[in-house]
């Protein structure tokens, strides 16, 4: 199920976003200024984004700069979602990295569909993309990890738990981030599952488990 987010000031145009998506198959959480958007963002990473450009905090346009600085947010699909008619604006917006435009008013049935045509071609994006490090590769199209281009045989938490790390690769992924990613749950009292699972992906990488790194008292990353 994806996840979406929406950052819209305006309560009514909220709800309809969020009724719309919910109806569609979607998780939504939403918010009404940047500031809650930043925290909820830097435990999860959504797989899309509506934005308004007009918030009471903090201008749209400087959110989504931010957003496409941030390693584990810069590739989420992002629809700028405003008032503004100028063409101006939509030029700016789509040129400081937005994927879609949408201006009030708009039809929900629009709106879904921009939303599922823009998750498609992230998706498409992402498994043709592939990730390698080193002598490490991970092919999302076949899930398939391979070691000097030998397979590796992963179980499904081992899979996801690689592909995050290598997904944000050479960044420190926390404890906490890391469970509410791969296990959806909180950290606390769950340290053995993580490590158990940190344990053996390594052993089963051989020597490419090495890239693995340990930051004490913090998380893991991969470089």
């Amino acid at each position: 199920m994806a996840l979406i987010y929406i950052v819209e000031d305006d309560q009514n145009i909220r709800e309809i976003e969020c009724f719309a998506l919910q109806n569609s198959g979607y998780e939504v959480k939403e918010f009404a200024c940047a500031r809650e958007f930043y925290k909820s963002a830097g435990k999860k990473a959504p797989d899309c984004v509506l934005l308004d450009i007009m918030l009471p905090d903090e201008d749209g346009l400087d959110i989504l700069k931010k957003i496409r600085s941030l390693p584990d947010m810069k590739k989420v699909p992002v629809i700028m979602v405003t008032a503004k008619t100028a063409e101006l604006d939509k030029v700016k917006g789509l040129d400081m990295g937005a994927d879609d435009y949408i201006t009030k008013p708009f039809g929900v049935m629009e709106l879904i569909s921009r939303v599922k045509a823009l998750l498609r071609r992230s998706r498409r994006m992402e498994e043709d993309s592939g990730l390698c490090v080193g002598e490490l590769t991970l092919d999302p199209v076949k899930r398939q990890v391979c070691v000097q281009g030998q397979p590796c045989e992963l179980t499904y938490k081992e899979y996801e738990l690689l592909k995050l790390l290598l997904q944000n690769r050479g960044i420190v992924m926390s404890r906490d981030v890391i469970m509410e990613r791969i296990w959806d749950i909180s950290f606390e009292g769950e340290s053995r599952t993580l490590d158990v699972h940190i344990k053996t992906l390594r052993q089963k990488l051989g020597s490419a488990g090495t890239l693995i790194r340990t930051v004490r008292n913090v998380g893991y990353k991969i470089e």
